[in-house]
């Protein structure tokens, strides 16, 4: 089975991050493979097939739901305390910033 993963945003704001077995599967690996070496992984759609595995997690650019903004690039970041300790220490906060 191909993994699928669609990330979409819905016409309130809302975040929504769609995926079939394959693609949980391929993202939990990828997150439990994050650490202090590899502190980032890459999320993108490309519509060449033959460049579609110069990411970590290949995403679909076909919405679920009418309305949805697909998203075609993400990022995720592997934050150890120690050191938004020492570049970001608001976010260690219960305070911290909100998004609204």
């Amino acid at each position: 089975m191909t993994p699928r993963v669609t990330m979409s945003v819905q016409p309130d704001g809302s975040f929504d991050l769609w995926l079939n077995a394959a693609g949980r599967d391929l993202l939990v690996k990828k997150l439990q493979a994050l650490s202090e070496a590899w502190d980032h992984l890459h999320l993108d759609h490309y519509d060449d097939p033959d460049i579609a595995d110069a990411t970590d997690i290949p995403l679909s650019a076909v919405p679920y739901q009418a309305g949805d903004r697909v998203l075609l690039n993400g990022k995720v970041l592997f934050r150890p305390d120690e050191w938004d300790l020492k570049a970001f220490p608001h976010v260690l906060t219960e305070s911290g910033p909100a998004v609204r």
